[in-house]
């Protein structure tokens, strides 16, 4: 199996535009420890995208636990203070619990005092990653590549880049990061997803699950 997918991605058009580019070797990578799960983040903006979404939106918002390689993110017409804001606290703190920290660059819809207000609110560091340095955030940086990869290799027609997005985050959650050696989704939840492979062929974990046998399985 493992070879027939080499052989269609090799054979993939869209596969071949928006593969990696290998011109230089990676760099060396660093311990990291986490003092609690979801203690430190980093925040990033992709775009403007031009054509805009088929609902206008231009940008996706991206948010990444440097620990996993956990993404999530979203889509807006515009990412503004009160955007990030309510991002912060919807999607991470109440999800995932307050962090020790957040890292950013320095662009002002990251950095101004709404969100300052809500660091100080969870009691939360925040970092900027230096223009001088911008390895700091290459976490963030590199998801930005992948997920812009997985949308443009999904898109049918580029305006509906939007409505492909949560599948760019599934396929990048499922999928074993160089980093980590293993997947964001393994790494958080200490198993690995169910892949629509594994329902049309089922595997014996899911077999094992829904306690039906493989003729059974076939029947249903």
């Amino acid at each position: 199996m493992e070879g027939d997918c080499i052989n269609y991605a090799k054979k993939c058009h869209k596969c071949q535009i928006y593969r990696d580019k290998i011109r230089v070797p990676p760099s060396p990578l660093h311990v990291m420890t986490s003092p609690w799960p979801f203690s430190m983040w980093g925040m990033n903006v992709i775009g403007p995208i031009s054509p805009k979404a088929s609902n206008r939106h231009r940008f996706i918002f991206v948010v990444i636990y440097y620990f996993t390689k956990w993404v999530e993110a979203a889509s807006y017409a515009n990412v503004m203070k009160s955007t990030v804001s309510k991002f912060l606290k919807k999607e991470i703190i109440c999800r995932y619990g307050i962090p020790e920290r957040i890292i950013s660059d320095s662009a002002l819809n990251l950095n101004n005092s709404t969100i300052s207000n809500v660091y100080s609110q969870f009691k939360i560091k925040h970092h900027n990653s230096s223009p001088y340095r911008p390895k700091i955030n290459g976490a963030v940086e590199a998801a930005n590549k992948n997920i812009k990869k997985i949308v443009g290799k999904m898109t049918e027609t580029y305006k509906d880049w939007n409505e492909k997005l949560p599948f760019a985050l599934y396929a990048y959650r499922t999928s074993v990061r160089t980093s980590t050696g293993a997947t964001p989704f393994s790494l958080v939840y200490r198993m690995e997803a169910v892949l629509p492979i594994e329902v049309e062929i089922p595997s014996l974990r899911v077999l094992a699950e829904v306690k039906l046998d493989e003729a059974e399985w076939i029947q249903s």
